[in-house]
């Protein structure tokens, strides 16, 4: 067995586990994001994970991080995933790019709900991702909030 070790330390740890049901919850008008991992946790330096869900008729609003590139995986539902200009059907299965710099955003307009989950490097905080940007939902305004 090869040792590797020009790896950091701390890939040597234990396996670090953040189950779904206890990862914290943030939520704006009916969108819900469960932060997987957020800037700096569980050992991590280059990762942010969080868990996206979108009831039918949710929209995220368009935005965009000058640093990070960003992944989202469709792991149920449909919707459209909008990338510098160019609208697509995603659904389950589903990988989307967005590199730096790039204005996105995620629309549910199917009839279930669209969950995705959102990868940045290098890491971005899930207060600076949705808090201000996300929810334009279908019947709501700032007066909801």
């Amino acid at each position: 067995m090869r040792r590797l070790s020009s790896l950091p330390i701390w890939y040597k740890a234990r396996v670090l586990v953040r189950r779904l049901t206890e990862a914290p919850v943030e939520e704006w008008h009916r969108l819900r994001t469960r932060v997987l991992m957020d800037a700096g946790e569980l050992g991590s330096r280059n990762l942010s994970v969080t868990w996206l869900e979108l009831p039918s008729g949710a929209e995220q609003t368009l935005r965009s991080d000058e640093q990070a590139e960003q992944v989202y995986v469709v792991v149920r539902g449909a919707g459209t995933m909008s990338v510098a200009g160019d609208t697509q059907q995603v659904a389950e299965g589903d990988l989307i790019l967005v590199p730096p710099a790039t204005d996105h955003s995620v629309a549910n307009n199917g009839d279930a709900d669209l969950s995705c989950i959102s990868v940045q490097s290098p890491p971005v905080a899930a207060s600076e991702l949705y808090s201000d940007q996300l929810a334009e939902v279908a019947g709501y305004d700032d007066e909801d909030l």
